[in-house]
C-alpha cells in the first residue's frame, strides 16, 4: 500500500500554504494586508498560493 498521488499532492499543497502563511506573517506588510493574504491562501489554497507567489507581500529588509 502506498500513498495515492492525490494524497501526496494534497500534502505538498498544505505544506506550501503553511509556508506562504508563515512568510506573510513575517513580512513587513500592514496588518490588513497580512489578513487579506492569509484569508486568500486559506480559501483558495492552490490559486491563492499562485497569486501570493507573484504579487504577495515580501519580507522587509532588516539592517542595511
Amino acid at each position: 500500500m502506498g500513498i495515492e498521488a492525490g494524497g501526496l499532492l494534497g500534502i505538498i499543497i498544505l505544506i506550501a500554504d503553511v509556508w506562504a502563511i508563515v512568510k506573510t506573517i513575517e513580512s513587513s506588510a500592514s496588518t490588513g494586508g497580512k489578513v487579506f493574504w492569509i484569508i486568500l491562501v486559506l480559501i483558495l489554497p492552490v490559486l491563492g498560493l499562485i497569486i501570493w507567489l507573484f504579487v504577495g507581500p515580501r519580507r522587509g529588509r532588516k539592517g542595511i
